[in-house]
C-alpha cells in the first residue's frame, strides 16, 4: 500500500476554524469526486487538536509549531499511482485539486511525501 501524506498549514489570515471547516466540507467532497479517477482507495483527514494536552505533547519533543492537519491518501502501489496520474482525467483531477488547495493551504510551508506502511508491532 502506497500512502501520500500531506501535512497542512493554513494560509495566513485564515482562521483555524474556517480552515478546518473548508477542508472538511468543501475540499473533502472535491477529493471524493476524484478518488476513482486517481486510483485512490482511501482518503483520511486528521484535524490536530488544541489545548493543554496538545501543547504539552508538542513541546515535549521541541519541534516546530504543529500542523493544522494531516491528509492521507491510500493507493494500491506506485505503479497504480503513476498510471492513474498520467491519464488525461488524472491530470485534470490533480490540477483541480491543486487549484482548490491554493485557496486555503499554505503550500510553501506544508509538507507532502509518499511512503509505504511498515508493520512493526501488532498487538494481540
Amino acid at each position: 500500500m502506497l500512502k501520500l501524506t500531506f501535512c497542512l498549514r493554513r494560509k495566513s489570515g485564515l482562521s483555524r476554524e474556517d480552515f478546518l471547516r473548508y477542508w472538511k466540507y468543501q475540499h473533502g467532497p472535491r477529493v471524493d469526486g476524484h478518488l476513482k479517477t486517481l486510483g485512490c482507495r482511501k482518503y483520511l483527514q486528521f484535524h490536530t487538536l488544541e489545548g493543554d494536552l496538545a501543547t504539552i505533547v508538542a513541546k515535549s519533543r521541541g519541534g516546530p509549531e504543529p500542523f493544522d492537519g494531516v491528509a492521507e491518501l491510500w493507493f494500491d502501489d506506485e505503479a497504480s499511482f503513476l498510471a492513474h496520474g498520467k491519464t488525461k482525467l488524472g491530470k485534470e483531477a490533480a490540477k483541480d485539486l491543486l487549484k482548490d488547495e491554493l485557496t486555503f493551504i499554505d503550500l510553501e510551508n506544508s509538507v507532502i511525501f509518499l511512503s509505504e506502511q511498515q508493520l512493526v508491532i501488532e498487538p494481540n
